[in-house]
């Protein structure tokens, strides 16, 4: 039996309301369940004619499109074609109006990300025989050029400037230039140029939006068309990679950031609330969603949310997105909330317990998540910074499909193959047979002469 629950926390919270269900998976109807699982992406096709006019004018006028809009933007003369590209000078002093600790931060970042990430590169070449005298195998190049976006407006994201262009250098791509949205008085903030330094990146552009993801497709007069963009950012950059992957390559669609907190029966609630509310302080558009196993304990993380909501900062944000793409829900048994889940398909997943071994034991079953942090004191901020796994993640249900941004996203595996005289011997009558069955005769042919002449 099911009981339908439907606890509307409704209060008015430095003038917004604060309005977040909880609800029984098995009761959700096909109203809410498209509103969780589809979340902000929804809202892609809203802007889609609107971003194919930035794009169309960025690849018309370049420059002049991107000066023009920020002009408009910020209501300012100020922001001409000339200050597109940042200056040495100003990555030089952007050092100065950062904090020794912060710095101190970043560089243990940095080396954390390092190390993990040139754990995944793979041997350079390697071979095997399939059969005597012939030899396949690969070989892997970086890719020349990359464009890194790293997000800004709201917020300022230096963590980000490490997580896409260290990687892309321990890749060994030759260039690697970012693009992140300028504050209103035109400048960037210093804690991003300070990390994109420290990542050696090759170039800095001040633009955002869709406008940076079409002058990374096409080029401009300042920036250089690159070979692949990545990172994550708001619908409007979403919209833009979603449009132009035919263009330029991308690593997936990384929009608006989303947690699902499986809080299992020991998980703490009040850390629950307090990493729903950590996500959903990223954008309007984020999503937060707990999964319990019990009514009781959806209770409390209902309360503390009411609670912590009227007390922390950047709460109207918090507000919103909770508002819009939030929940509550409580599944019959573990299998249904793993069955949600794997059905949600979450950027980050927290398995929320004091038994490690029993969300180590999750593994197996947890099939789509673009990130697992187990443990109730493992909060998905710590690998956003310092852990050093990658917080560039598929959102969107995308983690179906793939996981997090990583070294094979910046380099291609080439196939070789090597045969011998004796290796054309031994497999090429089996390869005419094939080539003859497709009817591709001139396939066979090639095979043929070298086989007269052995």
């Amino acid at each position: 039996m099911h009981i339908h629950i439907n606890l509307d926390l409704k209060g008015t919270i430095r003038g917004k309301i604060l309005n977040i269900s909880i609800l029984h998976v098995k009761d959700l109807d096909p109203q809410t369940r498209d509103r969780l699982l589809l979340r902000s992406l929804k809202g892609m096709e809203e802007i889609e004619d609107k971003v194919r006019k930035i794009i169309e004018d960025i690849k018309t006028r370049g420059d002049e499109s991107i000066a023009d809009f920020y002009r408009e933007f910020f209501k300012t003369e100020s922001f001409t074609k000339e200050k597109i590209r940042v200056t040495e000078e100003e990555i030089r002093e952007s050092y100065d109006k950062v904090s020794y600790e912060l710095i101190e931060s970043l560089e243990i970042a940095k080396e954390n990300i390092r190390a993990f990430h040139a754990s995944q590169l793979p041997k350079k070449i390697w071979f095997r025989s399939v059969g005597n005298g012939a030899l396949v195998g690969q070989v892997w190049k970086p890719i020349e050029s990359v464009g890194i976006y790293v997000p800004g407006g709201r917020a300022n994201y230096p963590s980000t400037a490490l997580m896409l262009g260290v990687p892309a250098k321990v890749a060994g791509v030759k260039k690697v230039v970012a693009a992140t949205p300028p504050r209103p008085d035109g400048t960037v903030s210093p804690a991003t140029l300070v990390a994109l330094d420290m990542a050696r990146v090759d170039a800095v552009y001040r633009v955002g939006g869709a406008h940076a993801i079409a002058a990374f497709a096409y080029g401009t007069e300042s920036i250089p068309k690159v070979l692949k963009v990545v990172g994550p950012g708001n619908v409007w950059v979403a919209a833009a990679k979603k449009i132009l992957r035919d263009v330029i390559d991308i690593e997936f669609i990384a929009g608006p950031s989303e947690v699902l907190a499986l809080a299992l029966e020991d998980a703490d609630p009040y850390y629950v609330a307090k990493d729903l509310i950590a996500q959903a302080e990223h954008d309007p558009s984020a999503s937060a969603v707990a999964v319990t196993l019990s009514l009781e304990k959806a209770r409390e993380i209902h309360q503390l949310l009411q609670e912590e909501v009227s007390k922390i900062k950047r709460s109207d944000i918090v507000t919103e997105s909770l508002s819009k793409y939030g929940a509550i829900l409580v599944a019959e048994d573990l299998d249904e909330a793993v069955d949600f889940v794997n059905n949600y398909a979450p950027e980050h997943l927290e398995i929320m317990t004091d038994n490690i071994d029993k969300g180590l034991a999750l593994l197996g079953r947890i099939n789509n998540a673009g990130s697992i942090f187990i443990g109730n004191n493992t909060p998905v901020p710590m690998g956003d910074y310092i852990t050093g796994t990658n917080h560039t993640l598929p959102t969107g249900g995308n983690a179906k499909t793939r996981g997090s941004l990583g070294i094979n996203d910046f380099i291609k595996l080439i196939d070789v193959q090597i045969l011998t005289k004796e290796g054309i011997e031994t497999l090429g009558p089996h390869a005419v047979r094939i080539a003859e069955a497709e009817e591709l005769y001139n396939h066979a042919e090639s095979i043929k002469a070298r086989l007269k002449k052995s």
